[in-house]
């Protein structure tokens, strides 16, 4: 255990470089539905290419995490990453750059002499770019974190809380500028581009500073270099263990082929369930993202080399990933439904002044970064006391809030007339208490799932909790498509008919709750399934 207080600079560099990417992101995140409606499409379609997009996000580290292990290691992987994600900005600039006019009339009707398809294709292929990226970069950058500091070194923990703020600040600052450096009317299309080219920028600085400086900063305490690409040697080495691991396995613990094939006929199947239903190709996206949300789980729990107690910490993984949906697919209304919310029925004006809808993105990572530490002692202090709550306690705490910080705004919108406006702090207040629960369920889930994963499944089974925020997205972007239409349209939901904007905000609000009080019924449950891990 290290006894010197001060952290390696390395972190400094991981902290810059990560904080440069993740303002790239929440930049052109806060923009995005905003720019699809002024341009493309109504706010229903842009929702689901919203939930779409955000869902691939969180699919693609799968592929860039097994690439960086296997073959190219971290820092190339970072660096690949990062660069296709600054393409991808710039090919959102251009997009903007091309729009002609909304293919919408002021009636409302599309206008068929609007001709903006070589901007769609543009801004497509941006997203392609912008998750492909994705997947080569967020895997990567947080595992160097962690090999900076020898593995029992008591550093650790202050360390992640460090590059977690550096996260949050990117995330905090980027609407702030992405937002402002347009002329404000967010009618225009036109308006985007240079929003967007800012997180452009930002991505670009982000490679520039981590290639500058990787060689300088990025070792570990002995000196080595990290993040390096495995030798031939280490390879081979592997390949050799594998065969005399599996030339030494017993028949019972031994996998058939069969177990593979029937999780890929498996998925293969759920796939054409999942889309026997499909309406646009956002669907065919759903289908695969919830079928192999289901496949992939069930070979990992299948394979039969797990012991029982394995087996059931992995069963409390799955457990709470079914709740990290629910959760997310509510929290995550802020990029979609909450932004149309606030930039149509929010006054936001101050006097002369109007705040600019994207600055709402910024509640949640400016209310992270003042009291991520103060949950943290809060959780020392009852710990200190024998009063910490469990931790899927923790969980459920946070799905409360949520459905708190629903209440609130629902109650705000109670009444509310199509067309009237409410106070913006209501919605300051929805955000934060959103982000009291986020503090109370996210960190504590990546926790578990590095706590209670075999070590040989580590990289599977955070892929699992990854895809649940894939599937959550998802799922956000079709809810937020129930959000009612100034026109004051009716939407359905499983039989019930959403009306307003207090019935829609009443629904997460039920969800959240209901999803809480069973997480805390099940508490004993999963107590038993983790015995023996602290």
């Amino acid at each position: 255990m290290s006894s010197n207080t001060r952290h390696p600079n390395g972190l400094y560099l991981l902290f810059v470089t990560e904080m440069a990417e993740r303002f790239s992101y929440y930049g052109m995140r806060a923009l995005f539905v905003l720019y699809l409606v002024a341009a493309f499409y109504d706010s229903s379609m842009a929702s689901q290419i919203y939930g779409s997009y955000t869902g691939l996000v969180y699919l693609t580290p799968l592929l860039g995490g097994y690439i960086a292990d296997r073959y190219w290691g971290n820092r190339k992987s970072i660096i690949f990453g990062g660069l296709i994600m600054a393409i991808g900005q710039f090919l959102m600039f251009a997009s903007a750059c091309c729009v002609k006019q909304s293919i919408f009339s002021e009636a409302g009707a599309i206008d068929a002499s609007v001709d903006n398809s070589l901007s769609i294709f543009l801004m497509f292929a941006g997203l392609a770019c912008l998750i492909f990226g994705n997947g080569f970069f967020k895997p990567n950058i947080s595992t160097m974190v962690g090999d900076l500091y020898e593995p029992t070194d008591s550093r650790k923990d202050s360390a992640f809380t460090i590059f977690y703020m550096g996260i949050n600040t990117g995330a905090f600052i980027a609407p702030l500028i992405c937002g402002s450096v347009g002329n404000g009317n967010w009618s225009d299309p036109g308006a985007f581009k240079w929003g967007f080219f800012c997180a452009g920028v930002a991505m670009v600085l982000s490679i520039v500073v981590f290639y500058l400086f990787k060689d300088n900063y990025l070792k570990t305490p002995e000196g080595l270099q990290i993040g390096l690409a495995p030798s031939k040697s280490e390879l081979l080495k592997e390949k050799n263990d594998a065969r005399l691991e599996d030339a030494n396995a017993t028949e019972e613990v031994k996998n058939s082929p069969v177990r593979l094939w029937g999780c890929i006929i498996g998925a293969i199947a759920l796939f054409f369930l999942f889309s026997m239903d499909v309406q646009s190709f956002n669907d065919y996206i759903s289908a695969a993202i919830y079928a192999l949300s289901v496949a992939l789980p069930v070979f990992i729990i299948t394979d039969r080399g797990l012991t029982y107690v394995e087996k059931c910490r992995i069963g409390v993984i799955y457990i709470i990933a079914v709740f990290v949906i629910f959760f997310w697919s509510a929290f995550e209304q802020a990029g979609s439904s909450l932004t149309i919310f606030a930039d149509q029925q929010c006054d936001r004006t101050l006097g002369d002044w109007e705040m600019p809808t994207t600055w709402f993105q910024s509640i949640n990572p400016i209310v992270v970064v003042t009291f991520a530490p103060v949950m943290a002692t809060l959780w020392e202090f009852l710990n200190k006391h024998n009063a910490e709550p469990f931790s899927p306690a923790k969980q459920a705490i946070g799905l409360a809030l949520l459905s708190l910080g629903y209440v609130v705004i629902a109650f705000a919108t109670s009444g509310l007339e199509p067309g009237m406006k409410v106070s913006m702090f209501w919605l300051f207040a929805l955000y934060f208490i959103h982000t009291i629960g986020e503090l109370s369920l996210s960190p504590i889930g990546l926790s578990m799932v590095n706590k209670l994963s075999p070590a040989r499944l580590a990289s599977l089974l955070m892929g699992v909790w990854f895809m649940s925020n894939a599937a959550a997205n998802i799922f956000a972007g079709k809810l937020a498509t129930l959000l009612p239409g100034a026109d004051g349209d009716v939407k359905n939901f499983m039989g019930f008919e959403i009306t307003n904007l207090s019935e829609f905000f009443t629904l997460f609000a039920i969800m959240a709750g209901v999803a809480s009080v069973i997480l805390f019924a099940l508490c004993p449950l999963l107590k038993r399934m983790m015995k023996g891990v602290q």
